[in-house]
């Protein structure tokens, strides 16, 4: 059942932000379990992450289900032993946990909005990678994280969305030159507002939006071994008159 395109047989993809279906998150691991990986489903929402890995196993797909605060290094640590404990390797994290939760004048922002603005996209990225470069080592393999086209295109009312995807993209950046000689690469994209049920039911359905198949072709593309030359890049995805995610 590998896609036509990317062939991930063999290898194992840690991905976060899987709890709900018609999310970014549960279309980059059904995308990697069609394509033949094995995978490690992450998020927060412990009934959902259950029910998506049963409907990959449905589909023929392999995955075992992380639940928990993504945040916390120890989470993190127990989503990368379960793909060693479970399949014995670790080839491809994907870090797609995070979203815009913070919409307004700066002079509204309060500390907490501020906190989880940064730590659901920001900590949650840092965490995972940190805990998945010593078994990312062994196999060679990749991260790819999320940015946004915020940081190409920053838009207001949302600064602290806008930095905390610069931050992504800023740390995506400095961890591939850091891990270059461990053969680890580290890419992210950088898509614009992705037709998922939440923005749909936001926005309506005439908004320009990017379809989840260009988001999975992208973060395949960066994981897969056309890309085995590229680190430190961030890769846009986004309509020609973009908006942000």
């Amino acid at each position: 059942m590998t896609s036509p395109r990317f062939d991930f047989s063999g290898r194992v993809a840690l991905v976060t932000g899987v709890g709900r279906v018609g999310q970014i998150g549960n279309a980059v691991a059904l995308a990697f379990g069609q394509a033949g990986a094995k995978i490690v489903a992450c998020d927060l929402n412990a009934v959902g992450v259950a029910h998506r890995v049963r409907e990959f196993a449905a589909l023929g797909v392999d995955a075992r289900p992380c639940a928990g605060d993504l945040t916390q290094p120890d989470i993190a640590a127990l989503a990368v032993e379960i793909a060693l404990r479970q399949f014995g390797r670790l080839d491809v994290v994907v870090n797609v946990a995070g979203g815009l939760t913070t919409y307004g004048p700066i002079e509204k922002l309060t500390a907490a909005d501020f906190d989880r603005e940064i730590a659901i996209n920001l900590k949650t990225t840092v965490a995972v990678s940190q805990a998945a470069i010593e078994a990312l080592s062994r196999t060679q393999g990749c991260i790819v994280n999320f940015a946004s086209i915020a940081y190409f295109e920053p838009q207001a009312p949302m600064a602290v969305y806008s930095a905390a995807k610069a931050a992504v993209a800023g740390f995506t950046q400095s961890l591939a030159l850091e891990l270059r000689d461990r053969k680890v690469r580290v890419n992210a994209v950088a898509p614009g507002t992705v037709r998922t049920s939440d923005n749909v039911a936001s926005a309506g359905e005439d908004a320009a939006y990017v379809e989840l198949r260009d988001i999975t072709d992208g973060v395949l593309s960066l994981a897969s071994a056309e890309a085995s030359m590229v680190t430190g890049h961030i890769l846009p995805i986004a309509p020609a008159a973009s908006g942000t995610v």
